[in-house]
């Protein structure tokens, strides 16, 4: 028997209805869906927005406390202190225009000094390879009597030595109440190493620099101490060894 045409009609409406049941289930998940992966990128980006002051937190409290000699590895895990002849202070060139230096890192050598500009600033005391100055304008830094703690990409990737260089230069900043504690922390960058042709020594990956005079003979010196590890014993030991009052220009900034 051939079904009514009401009973079609019903029929019909019933499977348009399951269709609309059906598609509003199936929007309800999309939109759920959708939702959640909302909520998960905006917890990745809270969390990268955050993550730094964790990290500082974290780091703060690890080190709590200490004196720099304190952090870090001893300071058996670096070599011996090596020195050089220095030439270039005073030696001024344009800003912008880069100086093949020899060393990896500079200690000393011809630099910028824009107008009489300072260096850059003592406060500046942590650089990424993001946020470091140009070689030029930290050896500036040098000639004023700055002692300089580089670190290599293999330092830099390592999230135990970054926290205990944080840390150093956090303690140098709050007990700089002179400003004469004249100390940064600076990566050595793979630019820098394609720049210059030079990495650290094979198993090196922290370098100290300063820039001399001998009192006695007026001979400018560079010297190196190149570590495995951060030592912040053998970076007070660096530091006390020489003072910023040696270099050519110490009073200057």
């Amino acid at each position: 028997m051939a079904k009514s045409s009401k009973t079609e009609k019903s029929e019909r409406r019933q499977v348009i209805d399951d269709i609309r049941r059906k598609q509003k289930r199936a929007d309800k998940r999309q939109g759920m869906a959708i939702v959640g992966v909302c909520v998960v990128v905006a917890l990745v980006i809270i969390g990268a927005a955050l993550y730094p002051k964790a990290r500082d937190i974290v780091n703060d409290q690890k080190w709590k406390g200490k004196s720099v000699a304190e952090i870090g590895a001893g300071a058996d895990v670096c070599g011996d202190i090596t020195e050089k002849e220095a030439t270039g202070s005073g030696e001024h060139v344009p800003e912008g225009q880069q100086v093949d230096y020899t060393d990896a890192p500079p200690a000393f050598g011809a630099h910028w000094n824009v107008a009489g500009v300072a260096p850059t600033p003592i406060g500046d005391r942590f650089y990424t390879a993001d946020s470091r100055p140009e070689l030029e304008a930290l050896v500036h830094n040098l000639e004023h009597g700055y002692t300089i703690l580089w670190y290599d990409k293999t330092a830099g990737d390592d999230s135990g030595e970054l926290s205990a260089m944080r840390a150093i230069a956090k303690i140098m900043d709050a007990n700089d109440t002179n400003q004469r504690l004249k100390f940064k922390v600076a990566p050595w960058t793979a630019a820098d190493v394609k720049e210059t042709g030079k990495s650290f020594p094979e198993g090196q990956h922290i370098a100290l620099t300063h820039w001399r005079v001998d009192q006695d003979t007026q001979k400018q010196y560079g010297a190196w101490q190149y570590c495995s590890e951060v030592s912040g014993a053998a970076l007070k030991s660096f530091m006390d060894k020489y003072p910023f009052t040696d270099a050519p220009e110490p009073y200057a900034y």
